[in-house]
Order: C-alpha cells, then structure tokens, then sequence
C-alpha cells in the first residue's frame, strides 16, 4: 500500500494545526509521528485515516498500484487508539467474534489463540466493562495488529500499560508487525516507536 500526502493541511476555525504536509507513506515501513501532547499527531493520522477531510491538499491511496476511493480507505486498516471506544456490553469472546465480521484474521488465528495471546483465558466470558483500562488496551492493540489489513494505525499504543504490558505490545510488533505491512504510530513515548523506519515532527509544518 502506498499513501501521498500532497500540501496537507488542517485547520480549526482559523487555527491551523499543521500544513504543507507532503509525503509518502509505502508498505514494508514504518513511521512514526512525533510530536508533544495538543501538537497535531492524532488529528494527521485521522486525516491520513480518511475519518477526517483535510482543510488544503490532496490525499491519494494506492493498493497493488490500484487508486482506492477515500470512503473505501477503511477496509484496509486496523487502528489502536485511546478515543477508539470498545463495546463493554460484550465479553471478550463476543468482541472478538464481533471485530471479525468485519475484518479478515491473520494467520486465520482462532479465538483461542487470540485469548492466549492476550493471556486472558480466565477472562473470556468476562463483559469488557469489568476489565481493567491496561485490558481493554490489551484487546484494542490485538484487534488491530490481528487484522489482516495492509495498513496498520496505532496511537499512544501503550497508554494504560504498564512494563509487562510494554513488552508484550513490541512483542506483538514483532510477530504481526511486517508482511509487508504499512504501519504508521503517533507517540511521544521512545519506546513505543523505536522500531520505526522513519519519524515525522508534526512541529515541522506549523
């Protein structure tokens, strides 16, 4: 997958939040985006996303050199992010049989085996309101990178987690992280890009 950010810019009211953002995002990569807290990444990566329209510029994806209409952009992704919310009525296992009607699983992984990647066999058929915020961050980081989806968005992906749960989501960028894939992380933590080919300071295009 490949995404061409051409003089990209946002702005609220009359404020603006970055432009004249040009750039290539090409799968096999990874890249974060880098910037203090109120700077900008969320709102770039929800542009980049198509959730959000850009005020200035032109946003182009390409698929197996194939153009993919924005509205359409969303069935190639996974996201992870803190305002991305879960439905706490369910349990895991409903959650889980949920997210995948709508995205293909990688490595065809079972229920199962995705309950004990995230080590919560005990917690099944627990409803997601009774888990813990490093939980829920837990199945929101496994729904994303467990998609089989070319391009792969991750935001703050360590929020909530504690040292265990650090090294459990690099380890999941080592297992689910590559084929090929386009991943694109906005932080302002080290270790939760360190893996990334290249870095974008969203201060760079105030």
């Amino acid at each position: 997958m490949k995404i061409l950010l051409e003089q990209i810019g946002r702005r609220f009211n009359r404020e603006w939040i970055f432009k004249h953002v040009d750039y290539t995002f090409e799968s096999g990569k990874s890249y974060a985006i880098l910037g203090i807290n109120g700077s900008g990444k969320s709102t770039l990566l929800q542009v980049i996303s198509g959730a959000l329209t850009s005020s200035i510029g032109n946003i182009t994806y390409l698929l197996e050199n194939k153009q993919i209409d924005v509205e359409e952009v969303y069935k190639h992704f996974s996201l992870a992010a803190p305002y991305l919310d879960l439905i706490e009525e369910f349990t895991l296992l409903e959650t889980l049989d949920f997210h995948f009607n709508f995205k293909k699983r990688i490595n065809n992984l079972n229920n199962n085996e995705l309950v004990d990647l995230l080590d919560m066999q005990k917690s099944k058929n627990k409803q997601l309101k009774y888990f813990s915020s490093g939980m829920k961050q837990r199945v929101k980081l496994l729904l994303a990178f467990c998609s089989d989806t070319p391009l792969l968005l991750l935001d703050e992906p360590t929020a909530n987690l504690d040292e265990q749960g650090i090294n459990w989501y690099l380890d999941l960028v080592k297992s689910f992280g590559g084929n090929n894939r386009l991943v694109i992380v906005c932080s302002n933590q080290a270790h939760e890009y360190s893996f990334c080919d290249e870095q974008i300071l969203v201060a760079d295009y105030k």
